[in-house]
Parts: C-alpha cells; sequence; structure tokens
C-alpha cells in the first residue's frame, strides 16, 4: 500500500512518504493529453470557426472561454479538490470528470458542421448558425474541461511528492516535458492534410476535407488522454481527504472560500508583487494575438488564401508545423532558462531581453507578410505557394518564438515565489494572484482584437502591431520596475511551478 499524502491534514499513522517516481511520471504524463488537446485548439479551431461562417472580426469572441475559465473555473476547482470527501479520494474524481467533460465537448466541436446540417443549417448559406452554436457549446466545455483537469494533475504531484523538494522539482519537471510532448504531436498532427484518410467516415457532405481532419486529430487526442488517465485512475492510490475539528471552511462554499482567501492576497500584496502583475498583463497583451491568429495568419496573409479555399487551408497547416518548430525550441531552451539568466544578470533582465526579441519578432510579421503580397501581386501563381524565402521566414518566426515563451513559461512563477518569500506571503496564494494578471488581458485581448482588425482594414496585422508595442513596452517594464531578487529569497524558493496558456 503506498504511503498516504496530502497538503491538508490526513489521518495517517506515520509521517507521509514519496510515492515513487512511476507513479509521478503516470500522472504528469496527462499533460501531453490535455496539451493535446490545447494544441489542436491553437492551431485549427479559429480557421475552423470562420469555415461555419463567424466573421473573422468576431471569431476572438468564442476565446473569451479560455481566460473566464482560468480565472474563475480552475481555482473553484483547485479549491475544492483540496476538500474532496469521495471514497475515491481527493483528485481522482476530478480527473475522471474532467476527462469525460473533454470527450463530450470534443464530439460536440468535431460534429458540429453534421450536427447543424442535421438540425437545418443550409449548406449553400455561409453562415451556418446551428453548427456555430454547436460548436461554441463545445469549445467553452472542453475550455472548462481542460481547467478541471490540469489543476487536480498538479495538485495530485504536489501530494505525491509529500513535500520532498527534490520530487516535487522532478514531478514539475516531467510535467513541462510532457506538455512540450503534448504539444508536439498536436501541432504535427494538425499540420498533416492526410490524416482524415485513416478515418474515411469523418468526411461528409458538411464536413469537407478541413473539417475531416480536425475529426480526426481529436479522435487522437481523446483516446490519447482517456488511455493515460485510465492509467492513473486505476494504478495511483489518491487517499481519501478527513478534515480535521479545526476545519473552519468545511461548511464553507468554494467559491466563497476560494475567492475570499484570493481577495484578501490582494490586499496583502507589496509592491513587488505589483509591479510583477504589472508587467505580466502588459506581456500576455504582446502574447495573445499570435496565440488566437498564429494559423490564421499564415493561411490568410501568407498564402493568400480565404477561408474554406485550398490556400487557405495549406496555410493553417503549415502554420501548425511552425508551432511543432516552436514547441520544440520552447522545450529545448526551457532546459537553459537557469543558466542564461545567471549569464545576463539576473531573470528579470533574461525577461527583458527575450520580451525585446517578442517584440521584433510581431513587427518581422508586417515585413514577411508585405512580401508575400508583392510576390502575389506580381504573379497569381504565388497564391497558396509562396516562395521559400517567405516560408522560410514564416517558420523561422514561429521557431525563435520559442524562447521567449520558454522564458514566459517560467520566469514571472519563479519570481512570484520568490518575491512571496520576501513578503511571507504563502506561494499558492502568491501564483493564484498572478493568474490573474494573466487571465485578464487574455480577455480583453479576446474582446478587442477582432473589431481591433477590423477597424483597420482587417487582417491580422494591426494585434499583431499591438502585440508589439505591448512586448517593448513590457521589456522597458521588466527591467525599470522590477527588484532585483536578493540571493537569500532566492535560495528558500525550493521549486517553481511553470505556469502554461489556458
Amino acid at each position: 500500500m503506498e504511503p498516504r499524502s496530502s497538503s491538508l491534514q490526513v489521518e495517517t499513522t506515520q509521517p507521509p512518504q514519496p510515492s515513487p517516481l512511476r507513479k509521478m511520471v503516470a500522472v504528469a504524463s496527462i499533460a501531453a493529453g490535455i496539451q493535446f488537446g490545447w494544441a489542436l485548439q491553437l492551431s485549427l479551431l479559429t480557421p475552423y470557426v470562420q469555415t461555419l461562417g463567424v466573421p473573422h472580426a468576431w471569431a476572438s469572441f468564442i476565446w473569451l472561454c479560455g481566460p473566464i475559465s482560468g480565472l474563475v473555473v480552475q481555482p473553484i476547482v483547485g479549491y475544492s479538490s483540496d476538500r474532496c470527501k469521495s471514497r475515491f479520494g481527493r483528485r481522482r474524481p476530478f480527473i475522471l470528470a474532467g476527462a469525460i467533460a473533454v470527450a463530450i465537448a470534443v464530439f460536440l466541436i468535431g460534429y458540429a458542421a453534421d450536427i447543424g446540417h442535421g438540425a437545418g443549417d443550409d449548406l449553400k448559406k455561409k453562415t451556418r448558425p446551428r453548427a456555430v452554436a454547436v460548436f461554441v457549446i463545445g469549445f467553452w466545455i472542453l475550455d472548462v474541461a481542460n481547467n478541471m483537469l490540469q489543476g487536480p494533475c498538479r495538485a495530485f504531484l504536489g501530494d505525491l511528492a509529500a513535500g520532498d523538494h527534490r520530487k516535487t522539482r522532478t514531478a514539475n519537471a516531467f510535467f513541462s516535458f510532457f506538455m512540450a510532448i503534448g504539444n508536439v504531436l498536436g501541432y504535427a498532427a494538425g499540420s498533416y492534410e492526410k490524416l482524415h484518410k485513416v478515418f474515411p467516415f469523418t468526411e461528409t457532405a458538411a464536413c469537407d476535407m478541413f473539417c475531416a481532419n480536425l475529426k480526426s486529430c481529436f479522435f487522437f487526442s481523446i483516446v490519447l488522454l482517456l488511455v493515460l488517465c485510465a492509467i492513473v485512475l486505476t494504478s495511483v492510490d489518491d487517499p481519501q481527504f478527513t478534515p480535521n475539528d479545526n476545519d473552519q471552511n468545511d461548511e464553507v462554499s468554494a467559491f466563497v472560500a476560494c475567492f475570499g482567501e484570493l481577495g484578501a492576497a490582494f490586499r496583502g500584496l507589496k509592491r513587488p508583487m505589483w509591479m510583477l502583475m504589472l508587467v505580466t498583463a502588459i506581456n500576455w497583451v504582446a502574447w495573445f494575438p499570435y496565440f488566437l491568429f498564429d494559423t490564421d495568419w499564415m493561411g490568410r496573409e501568407v498564402y493568400g488564401g480565404e477561408v474554406g479555399h485550398p490556400a487557405y487551408d495549406k496555410g493553417v497547416r503549415v502554420g501548425s508545423l511552425g508551432l511543432m518548430l516552436n514547441s520544440v525550441v520552447l522545450a529545448l531552451m526551457s532546459l537553459a532558462v537557469e543558466p542564461l539568466g545567471r549569464f545576463v544578470g539576473g531573470v528579470k533582465w533574461l525577461w527583458g531581453i527575450v520580451n525585446v526579441i517578442l517584440a521584433v519578432c510581431m513587427a518581422m510579421t508586417v515585413v514577411i507578410t508585405k512580401a508575400a503580397k508583392h510576390e502575389r501581386h506580381l504573379n497569381a501563381a504565388y497564391i497558396g505557394h509562396p516562395s521559400n524565402g517567405v516560408k522560410a521566414g514564416a517558420l523561422t518566426f514561429f521557431s525563435i518564438l520559442g524562447v521567449p515563451l520558454a522564458i514566459t513559461f517560467s520566469v514571472p512563477f519563479a519570481l512570484a515565489s520568490i518575491y512571496s518569500v520576501s513578503s511571507g506571503a504563502g506561494q499558492g496564494l502568491s501564483l493564484g494572484v498572478l493568474n490573474v494578471a494573466i487571465v485578464v488581458p487574455q480577455m480583453i485581448v479576446s474582446a478587442i482584437s477582432g473589431p481591433w482588425d477590423s477597424w483597420f482594414g482587417g487582417g491580422n496585422l494591426p494585434a499583431f502591431v499591438l502585440g508589439a508595442v505591448a512586448a517593448a513596452v513590457s521589456a522597458v517594464l521588466a527591467v525599470v520596475l522590477l527588484p532585483t531578487p536578493k540571493p537569500a529569497d532566492v535560495a528558500k524558493v525550493s521549486s517553481v511551478t511553470a505556469g502554461g496558456f489556458h
């Protein structure tokens, strides 16, 4: 029997002991299934919803669910899983519910066009309202389900480590590794145009080749996730929570208790954390247009296609290939964050430098777009077939962005942990507060980027230029406003929980 472990008081006869590494690896592997789905969302769903007739200017509104669920759902699920009294344990019920919800969401998204057609959508019309409604429902369920999975999985790793700092670092490293694996698999699947031939039944009158490829990708995604979750649910012990007599929050709703603690954390913030939140928020204003429109930019501006045409579909697939290259660079760069930080004089300087790289890359989308348009103006044969130079420039853009992205997924969280030590605040609440600085800008960008593009003539460049400006501002503020961490405080931080896109 595996020794029981818990972040709360659990009835045990002996002090909790760390679980075997193989069980931590099993739980961490769920990140590959989660991130496979995230990769498909990021690369294919903005183009897909436009094939259903949603105008480009309004497509970004659908993405509001991600930050909203990250802001509301994940803290509540995390708080509730800490206190879950199920006889199956605290984390496993949420992992099971999340996996089932993902399966339902994937079905609704993949079959939105078919369900809409069966419900009366006219395929001759540009907009298919019933299909759009089914897609939006599925999309929101998928975002909520992914957030239901990710929080309890990270908490489960903490339980299994049982306070062992070395094993906690190892578990988080495995989680980040499997996230990278999931990204590579998801983007590779999205870039392969003949995947639908594995499932010939996916192509129907209402679902063209692009839609059929999306269905097939999601089939692989859900099979991977369900298999990984089944392994964890059947082979990793999850001790049942037993509240102690002094637990005052037992009868308080998760929403009130969780956000009450979060509000108290805001009231007690010191200046370094406020400055970190400001820089983080502006930095995510820079990143989110890229996450929203990366493959759409490839289909429209680089390959010169319109939604539903072969040139656009080909550009989206090549964009998925670019995102796969981005994930490979991100994974390699993640291993170099600590030595690079020492080399440049500290992590805040490293963050400032890579934000300059981010600003330059976002600005380069204008140069790449103008070059591609110039080619098509001279020769229509370049529509759907840009020159090797343009393609190389676009793929280089994706690849280089893996460098600042690796820093964005680690340095702000490291600084939050360090500042929480110096101020005496709890690391958990400090990271929760930092998450607010990530999701609120995502909500703002989701709400304004579509209309913003429309005001400036359509396309994706206005949002990318906004991102370039925000990245440049965040680079300056990171160096000017953030205090340099003291070596004594850095030494007290035993482990850092790397963040991800929600």
